[in-house]
């Protein structure tokens, strides 16, 4: 699923393409979208991110806003015909917009601008710690299902998650409700520091993840624990483990993601 660093590599890549083009046709292929009127002859004027929603504005005060979910991507084309598992297509004088999608669970919605999708503060911009802690006082989930709850900080998806509390040394599995402010500080600095390695690599290719140019990410690189099952850990040398946590892999180092607190 594209998170945060994919979401806002495309963002950057659409403003350096689209922003003051006009579309000149919208193409549905796939009915599952709903649909989508109006837009001919609209003007791209900006192109915003939040936690992993993408939002195209438009002149008229009309935004359309994407979510990729699992296997959604954009891909800018220049050449004629459809791509395989192609959804939508805007057309600008220039080029194509692409919306590919195996699983067609993507969601697409044309609205008045300010209009947002109900998701909490944006992981990358609005990372507060101490509201953070505020909030986990309330729940006894673990902090790795905390982190990925979109409604709570929007933006953090598995990868990123499983990078995050290796970076912080935490046990994916302890209770939010037991971890202190300081704790949430060390948090917040390896989400800072690992989301933004990952928006300068363009996002990570593990699956099938590509940027706007069809060309992958480089951040699987950087990769320190996700995908890593049964390798040593360069943390401290101990075997990487793969179990499931709320029906997803979760990769992890039990030797230096103890944390106490359980």
């Amino acid at each position: 699923m594209p998170e945060l660093p994919e979401i806002e590599t495309l963002c950057r890549q659409l403003r350096q393409v689209i922003v003051g083009a006009e579309i000149s046709k919208t193409h549905i292929i796939d009915p599952k979208l709903g649909t989508i009127k109006g837009l001919k002859g609209k003007q791209v004027c900006a192109i915003h991110r939040h936690g992993k929603c993408l939002a195209i504005e438009l002149t008229d005060n009309l935004s359309i806003l994407f979510h990729l979910r699992m296997t959604g991507r954009l891909l800018w084309h220049n050449g004629n015909g459809l791509l395989p598992h192609t959804r939508l297509v805007l057309s600008f004088p220039q080029g194509r917009l692409f919306l590919i999608d195996v699983r067609r669970f993507a969601t697409v919605t044309v609205c008045k601008q300010g209009n947002r999708l109900p998701v909490g503060k944006d992981s990358l911009e609005d990372f507060n710690p101490v509201h953070l802690w505020q909030m986990a006082q309330q729940s006894t989930l673990p902090i790795k299902s905390f982190l990925m709850d979109q409604r709570r900080i929007a933006g953090i998806g598995n990868i990123y998650a499983c990078e995050i509390l290796h970076q912080a040394r935490m046990n994916p599995w302890r209770r939010v409700n037991s971890l202190s402010p300081e704790e949430w500080e060390g948090i917040g600095e390896a989400a800072k520091k690992i989301l933004k390695r990952a928006i300068a690599c363009r996002g990570t290719s593990v699956s099938d993840w590509r940027d706007l140019f069809g060309k992958e990410g480089k951040n699987q690189g950087h990769l320190l624990v996700y995908a890593r099952e049964g390798e040593g850990c360069y943390t401290c040398g101990g075997e990487i483990k793969r179990q499931k946590l709320s029906g997803r892999g979760t990769y992890h180092c039990p030797t230096c993601q103890i944390s106490e607190g359980g």
